[in-house]
């Protein structure tokens, strides 16, 4: 026989944990958030040098711009 282990949880006693998950699914939003979602680690200094996301998106379009701009005159 299996010596059953108490459970300490902080959840209030009037949830009732079957009732709570019954109508769960698992993974339900998983598409959804794998789609939209590209996270990258920056290393601290590079962190540092942007405040936010937009600061790192207009950083990251003007490398963009400005290696577009070198191929182009390259070519010629």
């Amino acid at each position: 026989m299996k010596k059953q282990t108490e459970l300490n949880d902080e959840l209030r006693p009037e949830y009732d944990m079957k009732s709570l998950l019954k109508d769960g699914m698992r993974g339900k939003y998983a598409t959804r958030y794998n789609s939209g979602t590209n996270l990258v680690l920056l290393e601290p200094d590079v962190a540092k040098a942007f405040p936010n996301e937009k600061a790192v998106n207009e950083a990251l379009k003007l490398v963009i711009k400005l290696t577009k701009l070198q191929e182009t005159a390259s070519a010629k």
